[in-house]
């Protein structure tokens, strides 16, 4: 495409409001946005200013695979955004771009690969067990967040993070304050301090440490000098918070499939197309409000002839990737045989969710686990009546109403 042909003329700033959906509704604004044009303006409820937003699976692919989109130069920029806070720290990996963020992903790389997630896969296949025989025990009725896909997670990620037992309730309350806007940005900044100082202390216990799990790789990397002691504690809280992102997954997932029963009993009867099943809800759940963390364009580019000029804030949706019509035929359909199944639910490019592999197992456990254990599991309320939770950024159901 040559210059004369790029369009100058901006199209108009959308206003995105911090929608507090429920159920499985898809966000309404970014239809709209989707359907005005791959590349379009948004302004959210905090930061300054307008941004970009692509929503067409193959740019999106592209800004976050293109060096020429970076994310450390947004520290300096109060761009628009959902949350009233920034999440990670200055330096934190969230906020760095290659070779900085390499560097760091790979001195927890190892507890996130196929091996190393194995590695916990019977300790969190027997934690999973103690659970629905709790819940069990104790008989219908129950919140099945409350009993299951809440502690699980949180209980799965402290194994592979090396946070003892009796530190989970801690983990949990912090991750909640920080991931929530509804408490305002102080009490969501406390939080953060509070766990940075949490994983200050167990990483720097562990400087000579040669454990498998992510404080004791984190303290040998401090120690050898690979990273520092800041950049490690910035490293373990955002994989922290993100451990218990599989709660509201989860919680969205078993949503679904109480709310459709045909679905849950095709799982039951053909164990066998589970992951691909799994791979497919996780394509179809809209996981998160609105978008997540922007990148900052470092020269001019083009996207779907238009020019984004170096200094524009950049935002990708994942959530209307995974609807693109043009790679998946029929996107409002849940197909379990869907493939192939490229969605980006864990991201792409540098900034891909290295705990991808980790999930998987998780809601994979979940599900053998509750449609085999708990053969009548239904909804003891009406779905409508079944609350979400308000001014998170990653949507999922406060609570689970459930019998059997």
């Amino acid at each position: 495409m040559t210059e004369e042909t790029l369009t100058e003329t901006l199209p108009p700033v959308r206003h995105w409001p911090a929608l507090d959906l429920t159920g499985l509704d898809f966000d309404p604004v970014l239809t709209e946005l989707m359907a005005e044009g791959p590349v379009t303006r948004i302004k959210l409820p905090n930061g300054e200013g307008w941004a970009w937003l692509v929503t067409r699976l193959d740019d999106v692919r592209m800004v976050t695979n293109d060096p020429r989109f970076g994310r450390e130069a947004v520290m300096d920029q109060p761009v628009t955004r959902l949350a009233p806070h920034f999440i990670p720290e200055r330096g934190a990996v969230g906020f760095l771009d290659p070779p900085d963020h390499t560097r760091l992903r790979r001195s927890v790389a190892a507890a996130f690969t196929a091996k190393g997630v194995e590695r916990i896969r019977e300790r969190s296949r027997c934690m999973l067990d103690e659970l629905v025989d709790e819940l069990l025990q104790d008989g219908p009725p129950a919140d099945l967040t409350e009993t299951v896909l809440g502690p699980f997670p949180i209980a799965v990620i402290c194994e592979l993070m090396g946070v003892p037992a009796a530190d989970r309730h801690a983990m949990h309350t912090w991750t909640q304050l920080i991931l929530s806007s509804a408490h305002g940005k102080q009490v969501s900044e406390k939080a953060k301090h509070e766990m940075g100082a949490y994983f200050t202390e167990l990483i720097g216990r562990r400087k000579g440490a040669t454990g498998e799990d992510v404080a004791s790789l984190l303290g040998a990397a401090v120690g050898s000098g690979e990273i520092t002691l800041e950049e490690a504690v910035g490293l373990a809280v955002l994989l922290q918070i993100g451990g218990e992102a599989v709660t509201n997954n989860s919680g969205q997932m078993f949503y679904l499939l109480l709310t459709r029963p045909d679905l849950a009993q095709r799982l039951r009867a053909e164990p066998e197309i589970r992951p691909r099943a799994i791979d497919e809800m996780l394509r179809y759940i809209p996981h998160r409000n609105a978008v997540g963390l922007s990148r900052i364009a470092l020269e001019d580019v083009e996207i779907k002839g238009v020019r984004i000029r170096a200094g524009d804030p950049v935002y990708v949706s994942y959530l209307a990737a995974n609807r693109d019509p043009a790679v998946f035929p029929d996107p409002e359909t849940i197909d379990f045989a869907r493939s192939p199944n490229p969605h980006v639910s864990f991201g792409f490019g540098p900034h891909f969710c290295p705990g991808n592999m980790l999930a998987r197992l998780e809601s994979e456990l979940l599900v053998d686990a509750l449609l085999e254990r708990v053969p009548g599991l239904r909804l003891a309320v009406p779905p409508d009546q079944v609350p979400f939770k308000k001014g998170a950024l990653i949507r999922g159901p406060e609570s689970l109403p459930v019998t059997w």
